[in-house]
């Protein structure tokens, strides 16, 4: 299986790559620096039209949108969330998951059970609004509504789409106490992604196997 994993060079991004190299897939990281990862900036049209041109007539099973920011964690309501936060992270966590998939849907078409799995968050959530952190949650929400749209127009072609919550997680994202590790969220993710079909095409679901609200 060829797994492509954006954002593969820390976190969750990371683990999911060592994983899928340690149970023998090809795997195909990226991150914005390039280095031993495939230099993928998903804000950068250059960088997404560079990555299809070296991946050209190469099949890819599983297209892991894993890169992501959160900008806003310590914005105050009463003069934070600047207009350029919110651009930025729109930048990265929508519009770069959409061309990143745009870029890749020739590839994905070369697979015989292509998968697509979007990592959202549970602050994806409308039906749970605690408030705070309204760019991250705008973000990850309309990640959300663009898997669910994905998945309408792809299930046609035979392409399966996923938007997954990987819980909180320790990570530089995260943070020390989170509630879960990568030890737990990793497996989890990479079992959920296994289930994944057109049957559950659209899904939002936890790492831990859970339907979440939405």
């Amino acid at each position: 299986m060829h797994v492509i994993i954006t954002g593969a060079n820390r976190g969750i991004g990371q683990a999911l790559d060592e994983s899928y190299r340690a149970a023998g897939h090809r795997v195909t990281g990226t991150s914005r620096a390039g280095g031993e990862f495939l230099k993928l900036d998903v804000t950068q049209p250059e960088d997404h039209a560079q990555m299809a041109r070296s991946l050209d007539s190469t099949a890819v099973d599983l297209l892991i949108c894993n890169a992501g920011v959160y900008l806003d964690k310590s914005e105050s309501l009463a003069d934070g969330y600047a207009p350029q936060l919110w651009a930025d992270t729109m930048a990265t966590n929508v519009t770069g998951v959409f061309q990143t998939i745009q870029n890749l849907l020739p590839n994905l078409q070369l697979s015989d059970a292509p998968k697509i799995a979007i990592i959202s968050s549970q602050m994806a959530s409308q039906e749970r609004a605690p408030g705070g952190s309204y760019i991250y949650r705008a973000s990850k929400a309309a990640a959300l509504n663009l898997g669910r749209n994905l998945a309408t127009d792809l299930k046609h072609i035979g392409i399966a789409v996923g938007i997954y919550h990987p819980g909180w997680v320790q990570t530089d994202m995260g943070g020390d106490t989170a509630d879960i590790t990568l030890d737990d969220s990793v497996p989890g993710l990479i079992q959920r992604f296994e289930e994944l079909d057109l049957a559950s095409t659209g899904c939002f679901r936890t790492w831990d196997g859970q339907t979440h609200p939405y």
